[in-house]
C-alpha cells in the first residue's frame, strides 16, 4: 500500500483553499501514485470568526468540498481521506473526516472526539467547543483488506483512542492536524512516534503549516506532515512549506514486529 500525505497552508478563503488542495492532490497523484491520499485538518477553511466557520460548513453529501473530494477519488481511482472539514447536521456543527473509495463512495465518516479547549504557554486561548460539537464514535474502514483507523489532531494526546483502534484491527491510523507552532515543535513528532510504537501501527499525519488569520490575530501551524512506521521511525516527512510526502507501507514487516514483540498479549492493566 502506498500512502501520501498533503501539507497545506489553508486560510479563511474557502475558494483559495480548495484550489490549493486540488493542485497538491494532482501533484501527489502525478508523482506518487498513492493508493490512499490524505489531506490536513480543516483543509477547506481555517480561522475566521465562529460565524464564518459555520458558513463554511457543509451538509453531507451536499456541498462543493464533498463533491470535489468524491469526484477526485472516482477520477483517479484511489482512496481519498478528506482530512477534516466543518460539517453541519441540523443545527449542530462538527469537525469531520470523510473517506471515499476508488468509486467515489463514502466509506467512513469520523467526527472529532477530543476538542481543543486550551490556553497555550504564550497566553493564546483556543476553544474549539465554541463552534463544534464533539463526536462519539470510534471509526475504521477497510482499504484493500487493511483496516484503517481515524482520528483528528488533538485526539493524538489521548492514547486510549489509539488503543481502541488497534484492538479493532487497525494497521494504519490517520491523524490530520492543525497543530499549533508552539506545541508542535515540542510534541508533534514525539506523540506521533509514541502512538505508532504503542499500537504497532503505521501512522500517517497530514498537517497544516504556516500563518493563518484568526479574528484579529495571526496564528501559526507547525506543519511537518509525516508517516511513521510501526517501529516508531519517521519514514517520510514534509518540512516547512506546502508539499507532499509518500511512503510504501509493508504489512508483512508490521506483522513481524507484532509477532516478535507481542505487547498486545502482555497487557495486564486495562
Amino acid at each position: 500500500m502506498r500512502v501520501a500525505v498533503v501539507q497545506m497552508n489553508s486560510t479563511a478563503d474557502k475558494a483559495a483553499n480548495l484550489a490549493q488542495a486540488r493542485r497538491l492532490m494532482e501533484r501527489a497523484v502525478a508523482r506518487e501514485r498513492p493508493d490512499l491520499l490524505s489531506l490536513p485538518e480543516t483543509f477547506a477553511f481555517i480561522g475566521g470568526s465562529r460565524e464564518a466557520r459555520h458558513r463554511s460548513a457543509e451538509r453531507f453529501p451536499d456541498g462543493e468540498t464533498y463533491a470535489m473530494l468524491r469526484e477526485f477519488a472516482r477520477r483517479h481511482r484511489l482512496y481519498l481521506h478528506g482530512g477534516s472539514m466543518f460539517e453541519r447536521d441540523g443545527e449542530r456543527f462538527y469537525n469531520t473526516s470523510v473517506v471515499f473509495d476508488r468509486e467515489g463512495n463514502e466509506v467512513a465518516r469520523y467526527r472529532k472526539i477530543h476538542l481543543f479547549d486550551v490556553t497555550t504557554p504564550d497566553g493564546r486561548t483556543y476553544s474549539e467547543s465554541d463552534f463544534v460539537c464533539r463526536g462519539e464514535a470510534v471509526v475504521l474502514f477497510a482499504l484493500d483488506g487493511v483496516k484503517v483507523g481515524l482520528s483528528i489532531c488533538y485526539d493524538l494526546r489521548f492514547p486510549e483512542l489509539y488503543r481502541r483502534l488497534a484492538e479493532a484491527g487497525a494497521r494504519l491510523i490517520l491523524v490530520p492536524a492543525a497543530f499549533t507552532l508552539l506545541t508542535g515543535k515540542d510534541h508533534w513528532e514525539v506523540l506521533l512516534r509514541a502512538r505508532a510504537i504503542e499500537t504497532q501501527c503505521y501512522v500517517a499525519a497530514a498537517a497544516q503549516w504556516g500563518a493563518f488569520p484568526s479574528g484579529r490575530e495571526t496564528r501559526h501551524n507547525y506543519g511537518h506532515s509525516m508517516i511513521v512506521g510501526p517501529w516508531g521511525h519517521v519514514i517520510a516527512q514534509v518540512q516547512d512549506g506546502i508539499g507532499v510526502a509518500a511512503a510504501d507501507l509493508d504489512m508483512d514487516y508490521l506483522e513481524t514486529i507484532r509477532r516478535d514483540l507481542p505487547v498486545h498479549r502482555h497487557r495486564v492493566l486495562s
